[in-house]
């Protein structure tokens, strides 16, 4: 059993519990949890994982490169992908991940402008559906319904892509603010729970 066991490595670690974590610039986020085998077991488990999604990375890296995948599909990719990084649910360098998403991002986008310039001859009628987007996702960033607002955030996600796009720099820019609340409730969720946790494993005084 790894409880009462630890195990660390630059990325992660696991406590004496078996909770499994992933150091990132904004702190440690909880991983999962490891009830059987080894501590370094445990880290090699999500190790294994995280390098999944460096592979997974790196074949739609190539498929953008080399294929006629289509801007629609290669977004739907990468959002899949980020969903998967932004959950934690990895230990590595997420950090890497994230700047490699967001290059290819920039990739699609710039295969999108040249492919169909037409799609950008009306941004100001077309604005407005986006920018409320951003503004209800905003406000669900600050929300503890924690079930009710992650599945609406969730549906924005559908909805977005199925919006026109606008000029890049102002969908670049909408995009960012978007983005950024999505992060900004996913680690308030993270806290919340991770800090129910921590009460329930408190010894009674």
């Amino acid at each position: 059993m790894v409880r009462g066991a630890v195990s660390s490595d630059p990325w992660g670690r696991v406590d004496e519990t078996g909770t499994v974590y992933v150091r990132t610039a904004e702190g440690e986020q909880v991983v999962g949890s490891w009830q059987a085998g080894t501590p370094e077991e445990a880290l090699a488990y999500f190790e294994r994982k995280y390098e999944g999604l460096v592979v997974e990375i790196g074949l739609l890296e190539k498929r953008v490169r080399t294929t006629d995948l289509s801007a629609k599909d290669a977004t739907a990719a990468i959002e899949h992908i980020r969903h998967q990084v932004d959950e934690h649910h990895v230990v590595g360098d997420l950090a890497a991940l994230s700047a490699r998403l967001d290059k290819l991002v920039e990739t699609v986008e710039s295969r999108r402008e040249s492919a169909g310039p037409r799609r950008r001859s009306r941004p100001t009628r077309r604005a407005p559906p986006r920018r409320k987007l951003v503004t209800e996702a905003e406000e669900l960033a600050q929300s503890e319904q924690w079930r009710s607002a992650g599945e609406r955030l969730r549906a924005l996600v559908d909805t977005w892509k199925g919006l026109p796009r606008l000029d890049r720099k102002s969908d670049d820019e909408l995009w960012h603010r978007f983005s950024h609340a999505r992060s900004a409730f996913s680690k308030r969720r993270k806290a919340h729970f991770a800090s129910l946790d921590a009460q329930r494993e408190t010894p009674a005084r």
